[in-house]
């Protein structure tokens, strides 16, 4: 983390600005809607693809933007409203060009375990992993005093607001970056084809069982932080340990051909390219505790068992 430019932390009842040169700015809670999902996945690119189902049903309207990234084993699901946001820093008289980047809380949740004093009332704390909006009565003397706010609190990556710096660039400056983008993008394309198969397979993967058992993604979209106390449905959560078991024996030459689950059962039809492809899932079924049986005529296997 670290940056040289200004880090303004902005709150709702925050006074309008005089800037004369670029900020970064840094957006609390109520500017995003934060969710955490432990999910077999491996790449970011997957995890932003279902990004729009984990939050159906939660945001308000409006068009939205998701960031993602892995704490620990957990991947982080962020949504925002870039136009919401914008709006709102021009009403307290942010002019656009001098917004160098946007950066959210939560990507700095380490350095919240101490809280931050916010607004006239209120307080930024990090609370079971999850920066939050606190009243101030709220905190106590063992808390301390709070530490000063500046830009070691600078994530790494941030947001660029398009359109900002339109008239920054000139043409020919413009050219020549777009240039070297084309050039990277070129070296991009050469090396990852030789990951091609890999991406491809996990893409698939991740379509495959959102496709095969819909009812994952309500799951996911009924959980919200007022309720992440409360208890998980037992067959719910078995439900899920399942698919992430079975998500988690998908590699390259097996194909994930049926997957059915209900309140009570659970049927799963692999296909295998060959024999040693079918050593290896056996393998696989036993570590997860799974019963396989080969499918006559062919190197498919099928799992079956109760919830």
């Amino acid at each position: 983390m670290g940056n040289n430019k200004e880090l303004l932390l902005i709150h709702p009842s925050m006074k309008p600005v005089s800037l004369t040169e670029a900020v970064n700015v840094m957006l609390p809670p109520q500017f995003y809607t934060l969710k955490k999902e432990v999910l077999p996945l491996r790449y970011a690119y997957q995890a932003k693809k279902i990004a729009p189902s984990l939050f159906d049903g939660l945001l308000e309207g409006g068009d939205y933007e998701y960031m993602v990234w892995k704490e620990d084993e957990a991947w982080v699901f962020l949504a925002y409203d870039i136009q919401k946001i914008t709006t709102f820093l021009e009403s307290k008289s942010f002019a656009l060009e001098h917004v160098s980047k946007l950066f959210f809380a939560q990507q700095s949740v380490d350095l919240f375990d101490k809280p931050i004093l916010f607004g006239e009332d209120d307080a930024l704390v990090s609370l079971d992993g999850m920066v939050v909006v606190v009243p101030r009565g709220a905190l106590s003397d063992e808390d301390g005093p709070s530490p000063v706010f500046d830009n070691h609190f600078t994530p790494k990556k941030g947001i660029v607001l398009s359109g900002a710096y339109g008239s920054v660039l000139s043409l020919k400056q413009a050219s020549m970056l777009s240039a070297i983008f084309i050039l990277f993008a070129l070296m991009f394309f050469v090396e990852g084809s030789r990951y091609s198969d890999d991406s491809k397979a996990g893409e698939a993967k991740i379509q495959e069982l959102l496709s095969a058992n819909p009812a994952l993604q309500s799951t996911y979209t009924r959980e919200s932080i007022a309720s992440k106390y409360k208890a998980i449905d037992r067959t719910e959560r078995k439900k899920r340990e399942l698919v992430k078991m079975v998500s988690g024996m998908i590699f390259k030459g097996v194909t994930l051909s049926a997957l059915e689950i209900d309140t009570k059962s659970y049927k799963i039809h692999f296909t295998c390219k060959d024999a040693q492809v079918v050593k290896r899932l056996n393998q696989l079924a036993a570590k997860n505790k799974l019963k396989t049986s080969a499918v006559s005529g062919s190197h498919d296997l099928k799992i079956e068992g109760t919830l």
